[in-house]
């Protein structure tokens, strides 16, 4: 897949600068950011391997450190979701501004504790068409759940049994278009065989129908 964009970036963020990577297919309207889960990073392979397969779709992405180091130093920030959505919706209007991604639709994809600020940070955020979950903590983010707007496709393992149930409990309390999907055999990391692609598949297909839909609409006259 060739790339128009893959740069490095600095993000604004309050009183600092947070990094992170933007990827954009040659043909892309539409964005893909990723909130990665605690103790992780731009980085994170599981998270790589789903934004390479987005490309082949036609979706940008962007992968950015949601703290600095030095916060990321202080375990309580990795859990403090109100934080972790501010850095997304910073993360998202510093997107609407730049000259490549300001037209673009917006979705999100986040995993573990990022699935919570994905989803909090969605319901202040009304440009955001899409949200994905993998292995989230949706439960994290219990006061934001019913004022979600944006469709939101829910990913488990079927062996992350606790989660499960988390997540269970989360799809009731949603009440925009809504799906939970459970990846047979596979752990809250998703390390077996065959189920990131299974993953990638889910959450680009969901991508598809709500971010690409939108933009062909939104550009017929």
């Amino acid at each position: 897949m060739k790339l128009k964009v893959k740069k490095e970036v600095n993000i604004p963020v309050e009183d600092t600068m947070v990094q992170g990577e933007l990827c954009i297919p040659e043909d892309a309207h539409s964005i893909v950011i990723f909130a990665h889960g605690s103790g992780s990073s731009r980085f994170s392979p599981r998270n790589q391997s789903v934004a390479q397969f987005l490309w082949q779709h036609n979706l940008g992405t962007l992968l950015f450190d949601l703290l600095t180091k030095a916060e990321d130093v202080i375990y309580e920030n990795r859990f403090n979701i109100k934080l972790l959505a501010q850095r997304l919706i910073f993360a998202t209007e510093w997107l609407q501004e730049q000259p490549e991604t300001r037209d673009f639709h917006f979705g999100y994809f986040g995993a573990s504790t990022g699935a919570a600020a994905a989803l909090m940070a969605a319901v202040a955020v009304p440009e955001v068409d899409a949200v994905v979950s993998r292995g989230g903590r949706p439960d994290l983010a219990t006061e934001a759940l019913y004022s979600v707007h944006a469709p939101t496709l829910l990913i488990v393992g079927g062996l992350d049994t606790d989660v499960l149930r988390l997540n269970q409990k989360a799809l009731d309390l949603l009440h925009c278009e809504k799906r939970l999907e459970v990846v047979p055999g596979a752990t809250h990391l998703f390390e077996e065989a065959g189920t990131m692609e299974q993953v990638s598949f889910l959450a680009a297909s969901w991508f598809e129908k709500y971010l690409l839909p939108r933009m062909i609409k939104n550009t017929n006259p």
